[in-house]
Protein backbone atom coordinates (compact mmCIF):
# COMPACT_ATOMS: atom_id res chain seq x y z
CA UNK A 1 0.00 0.00 0.00
CA UNK A 2 1.14 3.55 -0.70
CA UNK A 3 -0.41 6.85 0.32
CA UNK A 4 -1.25 9.10 -2.63
CA UNK A 5 -2.56 12.70 -2.54
CA UNK A 6 -6.19 13.10 -3.52
CA UNK A 7 -6.43 14.24 -7.18
CA UNK A 8 -9.38 16.53 -6.36
CA UNK A 9 -7.97 18.41 -3.34
CA UNK A 10 -4.26 18.08 -4.17
CA UNK A 11 -3.46 16.68 -0.74
CA UNK A 12 -4.95 19.61 1.17
CA UNK A 13 -7.65 17.34 2.67
CA UNK A 14 -10.18 20.16 2.28
CA UNK A 15 -13.21 20.43 0.01
CA UNK A 16 -13.31 23.10 -2.69
CA UNK A 17 -15.25 25.64 -0.59
CA UNK A 18 -12.84 25.35 2.36
CA UNK A 19 -9.84 25.93 0.09
CA UNK A 20 -11.24 29.42 -0.58
CA UNK A 21 -11.03 30.40 3.10
CA UNK A 22 -8.19 32.86 3.72
CA UNK A 23 -6.50 33.99 6.94
CA UNK A 24 -5.01 37.45 7.40
CA UNK A 25 -5.05 40.72 5.51
CA UNK A 26 -2.81 42.20 2.84
CA UNK A 27 0.65 40.63 2.65
CA UNK A 28 -0.26 38.23 5.47
CA UNK A 29 -3.24 36.80 3.59
CA UNK A 30 -2.86 33.05 3.10
CA UNK A 31 -5.28 30.23 2.19
CA UNK A 32 -5.92 28.11 5.27
CA UNK A 33 -4.52 24.95 3.65
CA UNK A 34 -1.12 26.59 3.06
CA UNK A 35 -0.81 27.45 6.74
CA UNK A 36 -1.44 23.80 7.64
CA UNK A 37 1.54 22.71 5.49
CA UNK A 38 4.26 24.84 7.14
CA UNK A 39 6.50 23.86 10.06
CA UNK A 40 5.51 24.60 13.65
CA UNK A 41 8.27 27.21 13.82
CA UNK A 42 6.99 28.98 10.70
CA UNK A 43 3.39 28.75 11.92
CA UNK A 44 4.31 30.36 15.25
CA UNK A 45 6.10 33.21 13.49
CA UNK A 46 3.07 33.72 11.21
CA UNK A 47 0.50 33.85 14.01
CA UNK A 48 2.69 36.02 16.23
CA UNK A 49 2.84 38.56 13.42
CA UNK A 50 -0.85 38.21 12.51
CA UNK A 51 -2.96 41.28 13.28
CA UNK A 52 -6.53 41.62 12.05
CA UNK A 53 -8.15 45.06 11.88
CA UNK A 54 -11.31 46.26 13.63
CA UNK A 55 -14.14 43.86 14.37
CA UNK A 56 -12.26 40.95 12.75
CA UNK A 57 -9.50 41.35 15.30
CA UNK A 58 -11.97 41.51 18.19
CA UNK A 59 -13.78 38.37 17.04
CA UNK A 60 -10.62 36.36 16.39
CA UNK A 61 -8.52 37.60 19.34
CA UNK A 62 -9.17 34.69 21.72
CA UNK A 63 -8.81 32.07 18.98
CA UNK A 64 -5.53 33.54 17.70
CA UNK A 65 -4.16 33.81 21.23
CA UNK A 66 -5.00 30.14 21.86
CA UNK A 67 -3.30 29.13 18.59
CA UNK A 68 -0.20 31.13 19.54
CA UNK A 69 -0.03 29.48 22.97
CA UNK A 70 -0.38 25.95 21.60
CA UNK A 71 2.22 26.57 18.89
CA UNK A 72 4.58 28.08 21.48
CA UNK A 73 4.29 24.99 23.69
CA UNK A 74 5.08 22.73 20.71
CA UNK A 75 8.11 24.86 19.81
CA UNK A 76 9.25 24.95 23.44
CA UNK A 77 9.60 21.15 23.50
CA UNK A 78 11.79 21.19 20.38
CA UNK A 79 9.24 20.28 17.69
CA UNK A 80 9.67 23.41 15.56
CA UNK A 81 10.78 21.32 12.55
CA UNK A 82 7.56 19.25 12.33
CA UNK A 83 4.89 20.31 9.85
CA UNK A 84 1.30 20.74 10.95
CA UNK A 85 0.08 18.12 8.49
CA UNK A 86 2.54 15.44 9.65
CA UNK A 87 0.82 12.07 10.08
CA UNK A 88 0.84 10.55 13.59
CA UNK A 89 2.19 7.13 12.40
CA UNK A 90 5.33 8.85 11.06
CA UNK A 91 6.29 10.35 14.44
CA UNK A 92 9.01 8.83 16.60
CA UNK A 93 8.30 7.80 20.18
CA UNK A 94 10.16 10.86 21.49
CA UNK A 95 8.21 13.19 19.21
CA UNK A 96 4.90 11.70 20.33
CA UNK A 97 5.91 12.13 23.97
CA UNK A 98 6.83 15.76 23.44
CA UNK A 99 3.53 16.46 21.66
CA UNK A 100 1.65 15.05 24.65
CA UNK A 101 3.89 17.07 26.96
CA UNK A 102 3.09 20.26 25.03
CA UNK A 103 -0.63 19.50 25.33
CA UNK A 104 -0.25 19.15 29.10
CA UNK A 105 1.54 22.51 29.35
CA UNK A 106 -1.64 24.18 28.15
CA UNK A 107 -3.90 22.38 30.61
CA UNK A 108 -4.94 23.50 34.07
CA UNK A 109 -4.24 20.15 35.74
CA UNK A 110 -2.47 20.17 39.11
CA UNK A 111 -0.31 17.59 40.88
CA UNK A 112 0.24 15.33 37.84
CA UNK A 113 3.04 12.73 37.77
CA UNK A 114 4.71 12.67 34.32
CA UNK A 115 6.84 9.66 33.31
CA UNK A 116 8.97 10.33 30.22
CA UNK A 117 11.04 7.67 28.45
CA UNK A 118 14.12 9.24 26.84
CA UNK A 119 12.37 12.39 25.54
CA UNK A 120 15.67 13.84 24.25
CA UNK A 121 16.31 11.11 21.64
CA UNK A 122 17.23 12.74 18.33
CA UNK A 123 17.14 16.28 19.71
CA UNK A 124 19.72 18.94 18.88
CA UNK A 125 21.53 20.34 21.94
CA UNK A 126 19.67 23.66 21.67
CA UNK A 127 16.36 21.78 21.74
CA UNK A 128 17.49 19.69 24.73
CA UNK A 129 17.97 22.95 26.63
CA UNK A 130 14.43 24.01 25.68
CA UNK A 131 13.08 20.68 26.89
CA UNK A 132 14.92 21.03 30.21
CA UNK A 133 13.30 24.45 30.71
CA UNK A 134 9.88 22.89 30.03
CA UNK A 135 10.53 20.15 32.61
CA UNK A 136 11.49 22.80 35.16
CA UNK A 137 8.24 24.63 34.40
CA UNK A 138 6.27 21.48 35.13
CA UNK A 139 8.06 20.96 38.45
CA UNK A 140 7.65 24.63 39.38
CA UNK A 141 3.95 24.23 38.61
CA UNK A 142 3.60 21.58 41.33
CA UNK A 143 3.92 18.47 39.16
CA UNK A 144 6.22 15.46 39.58
CA UNK A 145 8.43 14.52 36.62
CA UNK A 146 10.15 11.13 36.32
CA UNK A 147 12.54 10.93 33.37
CA UNK A 148 14.23 7.75 32.11
CA UNK A 149 17.24 9.28 30.42
CA UNK A 150 20.88 8.82 29.37
CA UNK A 151 21.51 12.48 28.48
CA UNK A 152 23.99 13.89 30.98
CA UNK A 153 22.70 17.46 30.70
CA UNK A 154 19.21 16.31 31.70
CA UNK A 155 20.64 14.27 34.60
CA UNK A 156 22.62 17.27 35.82
CA UNK A 157 19.36 19.23 36.18
CA UNK A 158 17.60 16.51 38.18
CA UNK A 159 16.71 16.88 41.85
CA UNK A 160 17.27 13.15 42.42
CA UNK A 161 18.90 10.38 40.41
CA UNK A 162 18.23 6.64 40.69
CA UNK A 163 21.25 4.98 39.08
CA UNK A 164 20.93 1.34 37.96
CA UNK A 165 24.00 -0.85 37.52
CA UNK A 166 26.73 -1.62 38.23
CA UNK A 167 27.09 -2.76 34.60
CA UNK A 168 24.74 -3.30 31.69
CA UNK A 169 22.63 -6.30 30.70
CA UNK A 170 22.73 -9.28 33.04
CA UNK A 171 25.31 -7.49 35.20
CA UNK A 172 22.97 -4.59 35.91
CA UNK A 173 19.50 -3.88 37.18
CA UNK A 174 20.46 -3.07 40.76
CA UNK A 175 20.19 0.34 42.38
CA UNK A 176 23.78 1.52 42.88
CA UNK A 177 22.91 5.10 43.79
CA UNK A 178 19.84 7.08 44.80
CA UNK A 179 20.80 10.63 45.56
CA UNK A 180 21.13 14.19 44.17
CA UNK A 181 23.50 14.50 41.17
CA UNK A 182 26.43 15.78 43.26
CA UNK A 183 26.19 12.78 45.60
CA UNK A 184 26.03 10.34 42.66
CA UNK A 185 29.27 11.86 41.36
CA UNK A 186 30.89 11.35 44.78
CA UNK A 187 29.91 7.64 44.73
CA UNK A 188 31.96 7.17 41.52
CA UNK A 189 29.46 4.90 39.75
CA UNK A 190 29.75 4.79 35.95
CA UNK A 191 27.03 7.43 35.77
CA UNK A 192 28.74 9.52 38.45
CA UNK A 193 32.08 9.46 36.64
CA UNK A 194 30.45 10.60 33.40
CA UNK A 195 28.31 13.20 35.17
CA UNK A 196 31.19 14.81 37.09
CA UNK A 197 32.57 16.95 34.21
CA UNK A 198 29.05 18.12 33.29
CA UNK A 199 28.38 19.38 36.82
CA UNK A 200 31.84 20.95 36.97
CA UNK A 201 31.08 22.78 33.73
CA UNK A 202 28.08 24.34 35.47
Amino acid sequence: RATQPCPDCGGTRLRKEARHVFVGEGAQKQPIYKISHVTLGEALAYFQALHLPGAKGDIAARVINEIRQRLKFLNDVGLNYLTLDRGAPTLSGGESQRIRLAAQLGSNLQGVCYVLDEPTVGLHMADVEKLIRVLHRLVDGGHSVVVIEHDLDVMAEADWIIDLGPEGGAEGGRIVAAAPPEAVVALCTHTGVALGPVLARG
